[in-house]
């Protein structure tokens, strides 16, 4: 892109383009090179916008949690319809159907990133945390309903969904992932806590 073009949204220009990186070639071929050649700038774009590539990094993760509170939001609203099996396989569908998985191992794989994050005040995996914390909440307004037994517990029911659900959806060469096997996964790790009939 020539000098004194002006891009619009270029933030968000920069995260699409690290996205799309992310989803086709894995976390290590991230770079800051990579991200301005596929977004179709200039390298000093990215840092006009950002102190350095961390920090480009620590807020495109940021933006995705950002996300998933937007997510978790949809997820409450659904408390009481449908099943609740359908509404975690909806959600776990749209959490890691998207780019959450790859952004879980940028994250996993980049100290700095991890130290940034942890600085602005993620706690455990990002991403994964806060998706744990959406299932957990939506678990425990379905308890309150009736939807599952008086003793099931939300707080560990979640990090087993998150956990299984992530191990699915991991293998990105393997092709999207159907929704029986998620089902079945759902259906199983909620057996007990679903009331009888």
């Amino acid at each position: 892109m020539p000098t004194g073009v002006a891009i619009r949204d270029a933030r968000e220009q920069l995260f699409a383009a690290a996205e799309r990186i992310l989803l086709r070639d894995g976390p290590g071929a991230l770079t800051s090179r990579a991200v301005t050649t596929e977004a179709g700038c200039a390298k000093g774009v990215l840092h006009r916008h950002f102190a350095d590539f961390d920090a480009f990094l620590a807020d495109l993760v940021q933006d995705r949690i950002g996300r998933i509170g937007q997510q978790a939001q949809a997820l409450r609203a659904a408390v009481g319809t449908a099943t609740v099996t359908g509404n975690l396989v909806g959600a776990l569908t749209e959490l890691f159907g998207s780019v959450a998985v790859a952004v879980v191992g940028l994250v996993i794989t980049r100290d700095a990133l991890r130290a940034r994050l942890r600085e602005a005040g993620s706690t455990g995996i990002p991403l994964l945390a806060e998706a744990t914390a959406m299932i957990a909440g939506y678990l425990a307004a379905e308890r309150e309903l009736g939807r599952l037994v008086p003793d099931a517990e939300p707080d560990t029911l979640a990090p087993t969904l998150i956990g299984a659900g992530h191990l699915l959806f991991a293998d990105r060469d393997a092709g999207p992932v159907g929704g029986p096997a998620l089902e079945r996964t759902v259906a199983a790790v909620l057996a007990a806590a679903l009331p009888a009939g």
